[in-house]
């Protein structure tokens, strides 16, 4: 993680993230953290690269999204040189699903 993000503060933060127990609490701690702007803009982030991870093209993704190419391109690094985040992110979600599906 880079240092510039990597702080107390952000610790701080993903702590707290990580003790909401449900969608509500979600909502309600982003709400209250995040602008609608802000949640509206990670979670087109987050639908972007799904749609990516299914193999479509920008064109198709702008259209459903109102994403632009700019940012479909920004998620398009982080799916190939970032992190993993979103692959660990659906790897969990997909071993839910198939938990909850036993």
């Amino acid at each position: 993680m880079s240092d510039k993000v990597h702080n107390e503060a952000v610790d701080s933060l993903f702590d707290a993230i990580l003790t909401l127990k449900d969608r509500k609490e979600c909502y309600d701690f982003f709400m209250d953290v995040c602008t609608v702007n802000e949640i509206a803009s990670l979670s087109q982030r987050y639908e972007v690269a799904g749609m990516l991870r299914d193999g479509r093209t920008y064109l198709d993704i702008s259209e459903k999204t109102g994403a632009s190419t700019a940012t479909i391109s920004r998620v398009n690094r982080s799916l190939q040189y970032g992190s993993d985040g979103y692959q660990t992110v659906w790897e969990h979600l997909k071993e839910k699903n198939s938990d909850n599906n036993q």
